[in-house]
């Protein structure tokens, strides 16, 4: 978060730097408040950016074995460009050596889905999950390790977690 602060600084900073540029250009003709201006654009700019190259950031910092099942866009009301051009704001993700048949069953497997999203501080969660590759039911285990039949969800052969789970 440190280092986006001062990016977004120095983008502004450059930014204003163009203005203070096209004023000496133009013999101080051009409007004294063009300088700010373009700060705040270089700085709205500098954070648009990032916004839009998070998810290939983010997924060029993932291992091979690391497979997206999920990705999530949304339009953002405080940023009305996200609604014409909406952007990847959390994406799940597999680790497909962590998938394991659970013993004396018939098709179930195990495996870890994690779940980053892209907020102030970006963050990443994880939760271990079962699913039945015959009836194609999700279930989430509880931190002792016990199945969450509560949160029982049934997944379609073409998902991709399917896919990706029960594929492998």
């Amino acid at each position: 978060m440190f280092w986006n602060l001062l990016a977004t600084v120095f983008c502004g900073l450059g930014a204003a730097g163009v203005a203070m540029g096209i004023r000496a250009i133009t013999a101080k003709r051009a409007p004294k408040w063009l300088i700010p201006v373009f700060a705040g654009l270089g700085m709205l700019g500098y954070l648009v950016y990032g916004e839009y190259t998070w998810f290939e950031h983010k997924k060029s910092l993932l291992p091979e074995e690391a497979v997206i099942v999920s990705t999530e866009q949304e339009g953002i009301y405080f940023r009305p460009w996200t609604f014409l051009f909406p952007y990847v704001t959390a994406f799940s993700a597999v680790d497909v050596n962590g998938i394991q048949p659970v013993p004396n069953s018939d098709g179930v497997k195990q495996f870890v889905l994690y779940r980053f999203e892209q907020t102030v501080t970006d963050s990443v969660s994880h939760r271990p999950y079962l699913l039945n590759c015959q009836s194609r039911e999700l279930v989430p285990l509880s931190p002792e390790g016990t199945p969450n039949v509560d949160s029982l969800k049934l997944i379609s052969t073409s998902d991709s977690l399917y896919k990706t789970v029960c594929g492998s």
